[in-house]
């Protein structure tokens, strides 16, 4: 788990590189309040999306849980947890993140609610050119105090980039055709996982090791300092 981890990690810093726009990493963040409330468990509740893009939510959701977890935190099952908000009344994202975060820790339990807002989930077609853009706000929150954990913000871009013929009105054709594909199917699943794989990994920016990792839990304070 940890060599697949591992490897999942550095393609996706890799791919950094093929993509447009790549946020650069800021000052290391202070976990000492993360660390503090020791969390084992993440609940992770349904995105709030600030964008036109009406099916945004329903997609991201499909993407979170595994780097979470793959961070050594129990999450917990995406349907089962809308499921039950369904059944308080919660069945609006925008009353789930207007709610206190103690009251999901009475609801199911959990140590923490990580609430994940969509910036940005489109694709815009110029020319022959297609760019596929998406941002995310995450901020993690102790389901006893409400206190702010962790929080990070991911902004990534994908143009699909044509290899050159040394035709140029060959390769015109063929990066339009790129263009159109892109824009008729955008690459946001790839393009969300690689956000949130460069959210919840880097060091210094990311998810400290959780109790469920073994080997790493309270042992990575020099790359996670409080």
């Amino acid at each position: 788990m940890r060599r697949s981890t591992l490897i999942a990690a550095a393609a996706a810093l890799a791919g950094c590189a093929a993509l447009s726009a790549c946020v650069t990493a800021p000052t290391p963040k202070s976990y000492g309040a993360l660390r503090a409330a020791n969390p084992r468990s993440v609940l992770v509740v349904p995105a709030l999306n600030s964008t036109v893009n009406v099916d945004a939510a329903d997609y991201f959701v499909s993407t979170i849980s595994r780097p979470v977890a793959e961070r050594g935190y129990y999450v917990f099952p995406a349907h089962m947890v809308k499921r039950l908000l369904d059944d308080e009344g919660l069945s609006d994202a925008g009353l789930v993140h207007q709610a206190d975060a103690s009251q999901f820790g009475g609801l199911f339990g959990c140590d923490t609610v990580m609430f994940v807002e969509i910036q940005k989930w489109e694709s815009q077609y110029i020319v022959i050119s297609t760019s596929t853009n998406v941002e995310f706000d995450y901020t993690l929150k102790s389901c006893r105090t409400g206190e702010t954990l962790w929080s990070n913000n991911q902004a990534l871009s994908y143009s699909p980039q044509a290899s050159s013929s040394g035709n140029p009105l060959a390769d015109l054709l063929v990066q339009a055709i790129a263009a159109a594909v892109e824009k008729a199917k955008p690459n946001y699943i790839p393009l969300t996982q690689q956000a949130n794989l460069l959210a919840t990994h880097v060091a210094g920016q990311g998810l400290p090791a959780g109790p469920y990792l073994p080997g790493q839990h309270k042992a990575d304070q020099k790359t996670f300092p409080n």
